[in-house]
């Protein structure tokens, strides 16, 4: 085996699709023969209407072997919420708007009688709990409930996206899995006394080049997806649906390049219908078989997952994907690195390359959700933005990060480089070098709390730009700290090595110069 390559079959069953007529029971039934046939461990989340139809139950407790794990997917339909006494909000009865379908559309008491009311439930018909709870996303009171009470080992929950369906999740710990906040369910906890201690795991398999800023040219956008899940053939090639785009994601996420351990996961919720399915998804279990069998990774169930990872990490550790081929062939590349700190993302076009994302993490920032009810059918999870390059820019103008140099004819211009090395120096650090057009280098350092640039071309620095009809948030700028304010919360990036420099000519930018050659940047909360 490379390294802990590891994969999670989820698919999740739904007992109600008010969106069309569908089958719901023969996606179940030929998911469970495919899995089964090519000897897979799967995990089956049963939404609660699911729960208390026979025709899904008997089907699985009569087909499913050894191998599998049935678990719990928490959205919510009339018939629980009625059940606990609440009131239902839904358009039908079962409805996928954040207030109704999800756990945040509940006072923190109702959350947990309806986390009380499946679990009986569960328990009647399959006498144990389970050990695994999904949903596109769970508020830190019910997911600390559920890990206290009932012992769950794993869960999951959506990829990045904006707007997508009415969820926003943006600027999360990228993909593999964290240790979420007592706070916030999002985002990394930064103490294990602050951690609800189930790791989440994030859903999906997102293209790491191109799915961070599709349609993100409109401030209000709602995004569309590349995606692994085997539904999904985007319009222009890629996604689920792809086989050429899921063997080049699979080589991205199942490398040496990998921090830590390589993940992705697999499957489809019932409700897409399988002839909408049937094809992506048979080609994605035959080749996770053959891959198995060659020892590159490691099928098994959620809560299988779960437990190793809770055996392997107290804190969240650091992770990595790495994008140095581009299925597009249209000359990019991208690298994403996420500790329990901040997530950090490098991205080139051709031999342009620059920081794309940083996001910060800080277990005191409060969920939206954690003791109010959403109020509407859409909801907004974040981290802290350091700087965000989807969000922050236009499409002929990228907002980021850039290494410029100065010319000695007063010129100034970006270094160029498009052949990274990557070296994992530890579990927890990664070190990004470039070797630049022309000679020279540039390396970009991940270390636990700081991110440190160095380059020994003269006259080097880093441009920080923006557009400034953003809401950008950036409140007061020294020559060694970036103060910031974001849904009212305060933090700072700090400059240990390195000036920044403002030009008040030029709106919407900043410049960093090196101290030493270097460059050292830590975010801090409590800006």
């Amino acid at each position: 085996m490379l390294k802990n390559n590891r994969v999670n079959i989820v698919n999740f069953i739904r007992g109600v699709e008010p969106r069309g007529p569908v089958d719901l029971i023969e996606p179940v039934r030929e998911q469970i023969r495919l899995v089964q046939q090519n000897n897979l461990a799967a995990t089956w989340l049963v939404q609660y209407d699911a729960l208390i139809d026979e025709r899904f139950t008997n089907l699985l407790k009569e087909q499913l072997n050894e191998e599998q794990e049935v678990g719990a997917w928490f959205e919510f339909s009339q018939i629980l919420v009625e059940k606990i006494g609440s009131t239902w909000k839904g358009r039908w009865q079962w409805d996928w708007h954040a207030h109704v379908g999800l756990s945040i559309g509940y006072s923190p008491r109702e959350r947990e009688l309806l986390a009380d009311a499946y679990m009986a439930e569960f328990y009647q018909v399959f006498g144990t709990y389970p050990k695994s709870v999904g949903s596109w996303q769970i508020d830190a009171h019910m997911l600390g409930y559920m890990a206290d009470k009932y012992g769950i080992v794993a869960s999951c929950n959506c990829k990045d996206q904006w707007g997508t369906d009415g969820y926003t999740l943006w600027g999360g710990y990228y993909n593999q899995a964290y240790y979420p906040s007592r706070k916030n369910s999002f985002i990394p906890a930064q103490q294990r006394e602050n951690q609800i201690s189930v790791p989440v795991f994030r859903m999906l398999g997102s293209d790491p080049i191109y799915q961070y800023d599709v349609d993100m040219n409109d401030e209000h956008a709602e995004q569309s997806v590349i995606t692994l899940e085997p539904a999904c053939r985007a319009a222009g090639g890629g996604g689920g649906g792809d086989p050429e785009w899921v063997r080049w994601f699979f080589d991205v996420n199942f490398n040496e390049a990998s921090l830590s351990f390589g993940y992705t996961q697999v499957g489809q919720e019932n409700a897409f219908g399988w002839e909408l399915m049937k094809e992506g998804l048979t080609d994605q279990i035959q080749l996770l078989a053959e891959r198995q069998s060659m020892g590159e990774l490691q099928v098994e169930t959620l809560a299988q997952t779960g437990i190793w990872y809770r055996s392997n990490y107290e804190l969240t550790p650091a992770s990595s994907v790495v994008a140095r081929k581009d299925w597009k062939n249209e000359g990019k590349q991208s690298v994403w690195f996420s500790n329990r700190n901040y997530r950090l993302n490098v991205y080139w076009d051709h031999d342009q390359f620059w920081l794309r994302d940083i996001h910060f993490y800080d277990e005191s920032y409060e969920e939206r959700y954690l003791t109010e009810v959403c109020a509407g059918p859409t909801c907004l999870y974040d981290a802290l933005p350091v700087l965000d390059g989807a969000r922050w820019g236009e499409a002929d103008s990228k907002a980021g990060i850039y290494p410029i140099c100065h010319h000695s004819d007063g010129s100034i211009g970006q270094l160029k480089g498009n052949k990274p090395i990557l070296e994992n120096l530890n579990e927890e650090e990664l070190r990004i070098s470039v070797a630049l057009d022309g000679g020279g280098y540039l390396v970009i350092h991940c270390a636990l709390d700081k991110i440190m640039v160095q380059s020994d071309m003269k006259g080097w620095g880093l441009r920080m730009n923006w557009n400034e009809a953003r809401a950008i948030p950036i409140t007061e700028v020294s020559d060694s700290s970036i103060h910031y304010v974001y849904n009212h919360y305060p933090y700072k990036i700090n400059c240990e090595d390195g000036t920044i420099l403002i030009d008040e000519q030029k709106a919407g930018e900043l410049t960093i110069v090196p101290e030493r050659q270097a460059i050292v940047l830590c975010p801090l909360g409590n800006g």
